[in-house]
């Protein structure tokens, strides 16, 4: 069986791994050196341990990014027959640019017969929310493959922007419906301005007036309050 190439990860197995690699590339029969994705064998010397810790960092969050709003223009490549092909303007949702553009290129590709190979993008722009403070409710009507065929479905999410809003429903259909990011098609994020637009409860029992929440496990704080304590503190009466 083939074995897995490895992959920097958390702080903990970067370092564990540069422990077993350095200095140490002619001593490991049975260990194989670390390899990307690529097959590209990384080799790590003593001089690049004091920059390690940032460059792992810097790549897990290049990689884990959460998702965002892009707006992706492409159209046809100009010809002869037809010097200026018409625009086709999409809004995706996606963790970096290239997945948007992947994306872009997927659902036109299905709707309007136009592939990367004779296509091009005009732009791609980060749409950022105009009021990322405030908490707001949004509706998202959604088109998703399951295991027995294809559903309509609309949902409604109470976040601080679009993305954040996006970000829940792909959570929570991976966890009602075991539905995969690929398999869920966005078709419109509206948020509700009215209260008289929310439809279901669990949004409308957040937006009601003079609401209140319980306040368990309330700690008290003593006047005259030590230092030290030899006895560990007990907030449960």
């Amino acid at each position: 069986m083939q074995r897995r190439p490895q992959t920097l990860g958390t702080r903990q197995n970067a370092e564990a791994l540069l422990d077993r690699c350095v200095d140490k590339r002619f001593d490991m029969p049975d260990k194989p050196p670390m390899t990307s994705q690529r097959g590209q064998q990384i080799l790590i010397t003593r001089d690049q341990t004091n920059s390690l810790p940032t460059s792992i960092w810097a790549w897990r969050a290049s990689t884990a990014g959460r998702l965002q709003e892009y707006q992706v223009i492409g159209r046809l490549l100009p010809n002869e027959a037809n010097p200026t092909p018409k625009l086709y303007r999409m809004r995706i949702f996606a963790v970096n640019d290239v997945v948007a553009k992947s994306r872009f290129w997927y659902f036109l590709a299905k709707l309007k017969k136009v592939k990367k190979a004779n296509g091009e993008i005009v732009s791609l722009n980060k749409i950022h929310e105009k009021h990322p403070l405030k908490v707001k409710n949004f509706g998202i009507w959604i088109r998703y493959d399951s295991r027995s065929g294809t559903h309509n479905m609309y949902k409604e999410y109470r976040e601080m922007s679009r993305a954040d809003a996006v970000e829940s429903l792909y959570q929570d259909m991976a966890a009602r419906h075991r539905a995969r990011f690929g398999s869920i098609h966005i078709l419109r994020v509206v948020e509700l301005e009215k209260s008289d637009d929310v439809k279901r409860p669990y949004i409308k029992q957040l937006i009601t007036k003079d609401l209140k929440f319980p306040l368990p496990h309330r700690v008290p704080r003593l006047s005259t309050k030590k230092i030290f304590s030899a006895t560990r503190p007990s907030t449960f009466a």
